[in-house]
């Protein structure tokens, strides 16, 4: 059984999904414990998967942890797996007349007193995992399991379906509009890159102050604000080059989609991208908040083609090997038995 409340976007509500359809089609039974009301659940219900759509309300919500103990008991499952923190409090210290395993699944650097009584903890970068073992957690109750990204086969948009020339260099970058995604700083480094068009897809509090300062650059011309989007393959394969600026980006799950349709990429060294990019191998890491290395390196790629190749190759090679859905889905698959 799998329980996530999760909101209506975001990187791990993505990856959610793809594992429960992926574990599905490996023979898997699961029952789903779900928000009510989420747009992405109607990948799961296409799915014909067990779906339990709850409230998952506030402070004084009681029904919620009444819901999933009555679920529980009802399925019966081996495992319970649980993400993020709001689903795995709901789920915690729930007595029944059988035993299971608690898995929790941390996607970041959570407050652990939610999970202390979780009997194993996965985290999707090592870092992750550190992290819990220098609190105190036993390493053989800490598990590192990586995302994978979609495998969506598209084709290239039209330039002309977001205003963009035939012959602009399209600089791609996907996140919320937030300031730990360091979008600012991108906009800041576009005036130094002649012929790149920057289309960011996302949402998010930031949206009206970013607008602005494109303005203020003289570059509102060549951005495109795309909203959030749920045609991510398409953008990617798309694009020319993948930029990842974030201050604060502990995964990197889209380092990894940009490696999975063999597109360069120039990223900040924040944790997540520090974790899987070799620089000068499979993409090129630039300090965070430095406009000038972001500009200097997007130019050095447009410049060099065959860096840019080279880069796209070795990603998509190191992506191939090491995070495919296929390959990720076994490990999920090896600790549910390892730990039964």
């Amino acid at each position: 059984m799998q329980v996530i409340a999760g909101g209506k976007h975001g990187g791990a509500e993505e990856f959610f999904v793809r594992l429960v359809i992926s574990l599905n089609r490996a023979g898997i039974t699961q029952r789903i414990i779900i928000r009510k009301g989420q747009p992405w659940s109607k990948k799961l219900f296409k799915e014909g998967l067990d779906i339990v759509e709850i409230d998952f309300g506030g402070y004084f919500d009681f029904l919620t942890r009444r819901s999933i103990k009555l679920k529980i008991e009802e399925f019966r499952p081996s495992h319970l797996l649980t993400w993020m923190n709001r689903a795995t409090k709901c789920s915690s210290r729930i007595r029944t007349n059988y035993n299971y395993v608690h898995l929790a699944r941390l996607g970041g650097y959570y407050d652990v007193k939610y999970y202390k009584s979780c009997d194993h903890l996965i985290g999707n970068t090592k870092k992750i995992v550190s992290y819990l073992s220098d609190l105190g957690w036993p390493q053989k109750r800490l598990h590192y399991l990586p995302n994978f990204p979609g495998n969506s086969v598209s084709k290239p948009l039209p330039r002309s379906t977001f205003d963009t020339p035939e012959n602009a260099k399209i600089l791609l970058a996907i996140g919320r509009y937030h300031k730990n995604k360091g979008f600012d700083v991108l906009l800041k480094a576009l005036p130094s890159i002649p012929g790149g068009w920057l289309w960011i897809a996302g949402e998010g509090p930031c949206r009206k102050e970013l607008e602005k300062l494109a303005d203020h650059l003289g570059i509102s011309d060549r951005v495109r604000f795309l909203g959030w989007r749920d045609d991510i393959p398409a953008l990617m394969v798309t694009a020319d080059i993948f930029i990842c600026s974030s201050r604060i980006e502990p995964l990197g799950n889209v380092i990894l989609e940009a490696w999975a349709f063999s597109i360069p990429i120039v990223s900040t060294n924040a944790d997540g991208p520090c974790q899987l990019i070799e620089s000068g191998k499979d993409g090129l890491l630039v300090p965070i908040d430095d406009p000038e290395a972001i500009y200097n390196s997007i130019n050095t790629l447009i410049e060099n083609p065959s860096l840019s190749e080279r880069l796209a190759k070795s990603g998509f090679d190191k992506f191939s090997k090491e995070f495919n859905e296929n390959a990720v889905v076994k490990k999920y698959i090896r600790l549910l038995q390892e730990t039964f």
